[in-house]
């Protein structure tokens, strides 16, 4: 019999809704029914492609007996973290500050006024590794609650205080300059691991918004050392098991520091950020490597994640089902056997592929089996015979029962993912992932803006092409909005132009102290026991530092100075974390990078039907001067306005010819026809 989970449309919830488990969604009804009952909350918060996620429900969720314990005496709530990012950050923050960790699948239980008093994140069936079994923790919880009530709620008070106490105010905290930059450098260079490339030790998390800041770095100071930081780490990747060597795109992580074995759960926001990284390393050094990632990684978010109304899913699992034993394990979709690819291959051609990618008898993953990489000594090999090797290996894998796809639509992932797309398009002439990346801004604006109801806002998710109940959060705002200016700068479409100004000024209205912090939500969503507020970028870029980021290039776009303001009191904290902690604020530094180069402000103008307006627009998208925007259109219309794009007002052909002009810091160049030139102007760009 389904629980009360089988009307929801999150695809983690719905995963739950055939458990024994008497699941709530969270809503105001689940705790009005712990209060009426008199017991506490569970709450459970995970998402679909997390392995230990699934693998605690297997063991205790869908135990029966578990499940009946759970149900007498808990009223029990599960959340996907996707959908409701606030919910989860204010208890995660709780769970780490209780224990000095975290992580998902996480477990919190909570009075009924939705106070924490009691967490974890994995509990296993039994006692392990000196943790206790998920049974004993509900009996322990039950107890507590049950003999120590006065004691539960000093408790849970004293937590709520200490979470309300922690609020930030890095609106006052100053600009980061060229020192605060140079300093967040050489803490980098530390933590760096010049052997392996990328930074700290297993797990090793792709460091994707680092590695932006290094490119950014290097373009503006020539710092050859970021630069070298940056390639290196890429190759290292690209070249590992995190990456896929047969269909493209990143997993999630490395669970070894060599970047050999991945937790294999692809997220979007993951291939969406390295992807553009991919592709400014491209910009940056014409890297052969780096743009066949780039565009692989464009390709697999396409193939793969791309929904029928045209966005682009959250995720694809990590587990699959193994086609021996018939179980879901993780990994089975990836890993070989040498006698696996001699099966697929042949034996001359199964043989040259065991060595071409590093496939061992022992097997570097589980079970005998490998993960494909590209080993720096691997044997040379024919392109066009490692190509159609790669081809019918994929071909093969295809046959395999394939990993569960989380197809709900993230908005701020989205954000990302039209930023990659449209800018891979530009760059490597591929018109068709421009219309991608058109097609996913096309369904956010029909789908998640919801404008007609007179409350303005942007939803978080979407499903099938219905927009989900949750609203969406600072770095649905911030992502979305430079989505939509990389789209204009790309297509010389002034409305996303538009669209990216509406976002940012609910930044400004709805989302921002008077101090010039920002929150995650707005002033007037779902009151929780802390409003949420987190400037650090961990997986993806925090919504302070992506509104921040939105917030600098419209200015740009604009000459709006309230929003060149809101941006530069935001980077306060880049003033603040970035010397201190540069691995947690990188997409604030990369930002920070385009504060001190201006950002530069590109107009392009000249008939669309001239060719030599084609190349010095491509030419401009290429300049590798930090967060440089660029607007392209006809030259200076009639009435003397730009049109749709502020950057092309007063603008005219110079020789009846079209013509690029560059500014910053209120100092324009010379406008012109030259394309050599106008590299010259934005940095070194490649051909």
């Amino acid at each position: 019999m389904p629980n009360r989970l089988a009307n929801e449309t999150s695809p983690y919830l719905l995963q739950h809704a055939d458990n024994p488990v008497d699941w709530w969604p969270w809503s105001p009804e689940a705790f009005a029914e712990a209060r009426e009952r008199g017991v506490p909350v569970l709450l459970s918060v995970g998402y679909s492609s997390c392995h230990w996620c699934h693998v605690m429900a297997n063991e205790s969720f869908e135990d029966e007996l578990s499940a009946a314990y759970m149900n007498e005496h808990f009223v029990n709530v599960k959340v996907d973290r996707e959908e409701r990012p606030d919910v989860d950050a204010v208890y995660m923050e709780a769970v780490q500050a209780a224990t000095g960790q975290g992580g998902w699948p996480m477990t919190v239980f909570l009075t009924e006024d939705a106070e924490p008093f009691y967490f974890g994140t994995y509990f296993p069936p039994e006692p392990r590794h000196g943790m206790p079994s998920f049974m004993q923790v509900l009996e322990g919880v039950r107890t507590a609650w049950v003999g120590r009530r006065e004691e539960v709620a000093e408790v849970a008070g004293k937590i709520v205080r200490d979470l309300s106490g922690r609020q930030l105010d890095y609106g006052k905290a100053g600009t980061p300059g060229a020192e605060e930059l140079a300093q967040a450098l050489l803490g980098l260079t530390r933590e760096y691991d010049a052997v392996r490339g990328g930074f700290g030790g297993a797990p090793k998390f792709p460091p994707s918004m680092v590695l932006e800041f290094l490119l950014r770095h290097h373009a503006r100071t020539g710092s050859e050392g970021a630069l070298q930081m940056a390639a290196d780490t890429c190759e290292a990747m690209a070249r590992g098991g995190i990456y896929d060597q047969l269909g493209g795109g990143f997993a999630r992580y490395s669970v070894d520091r060599e970047w050999i074995v991945p937790h294999f759960e692809k997220m979007l926001y993951d291939n969406a950020l390295l992807c553009r990284v991919y592709a400014h390393l491209w910009r940056t050094t014409g890297s052969d490597l780096a743009r066949r990632v780039a565009l692989e990684t464009a390709d697999f978010m396409v193939r793969e994640l791309r929904t029928e109304q045209g966005g682009f899913a959250s995720a694809l699992d990590a587990d699959s089902e193994d086609p021996v034993s018939g179980e879901h394990v993780e990994g089975a979709y990836y890993a070989w056997t040498p006698a696996e690819l001699r099966e697929a291959l042949g034996e001359e051609d199964g043989e040259l592929a065991v060595a071409y990618f590093g496939v061992t008898e022992e097997g570097t993953f589980e079970h005998g089996k490998s993960v494909l990489q590209l080993p720096q000594d691997g044997p040379a090999a024919d392109a066009d015979r490692v190509a159609g090797i790669k081809a019918r290996l994929l071909a093969a894998r295809d046959g395999r029962p394939a990993p569960g796809r989380d197809d709900k639509v993230v908005a701020a992932w989205n954000g990302l993912a039209i930023a990659a797309l449209a800018e891979c398009g530009a760059y490597f002439e591929r018109p068709d992932l421009v219309e991608r990346a058109t097609e996913a801004a096309d369904l956010l604006v029909r789908v998640h803006f919801d404008v007609a109801s007179g409350k303005a806002r942007l939803a978080r998710t979407s499903r099938d092409g219905q927009v989900g109940p949750n609203a969406g959060v600072l770095e649905d705002y911030g992502d979305v909005a430079d989505g939509f200016l990389a789209l204009a700068s790309v297509t010389g479409e002034g409305v996303w132009l538009e669209f990216a100004g509406f976002l940012v000024d609910l930044v400004l209205d709805r989302f921002t102290a008077e101090d010039g912090s920002l929150y995650d939500t707005a002033h007037d969503a779902e009151k929780l026991i802390r409003r949420p507020q987190d400037p650090t970028d961990t997986a993806a870029p925090s919504g302070w530092t992506a509104a921040a980021g939105a917030l600098l290039s419209y200015a740009a776009h604009t000459g709006s100075d309230p929003h060149r303001t809101a941006a530069e009191r935001a980077l306060g904290v880049v003033h603040a974390l970035g010397p201190r902690a540069p691995r947690f604020i990188g997409h604030g530094l990369a930002v920070a990078e385009a504060l001190l180069d201006g950002p530069r402000e590109v107009a392009v103008v000249g008939h669309p039907e001239d060719p030599d307006r084609a190349v010095l627009h491509r030419t401009a998208l290429l300049g590798t001067a930090p967060g440089a925007v660029v607007a392209v259109g006809l030259p200076r219309a009639a009435d003397g306005s730009g049109g749709e794009f502020p950057l092309l007002a007063e603008r005219t052909l110079v020789h009846d010819l079209p013509t690029a002009y560059v500014c910053r810091h209120f100092v324009c160049a010379r406008p012109t026809t030259d394309p050599v030139e106008l590299g010259e102007q934005l940095g070194t760009v490649r051909p």
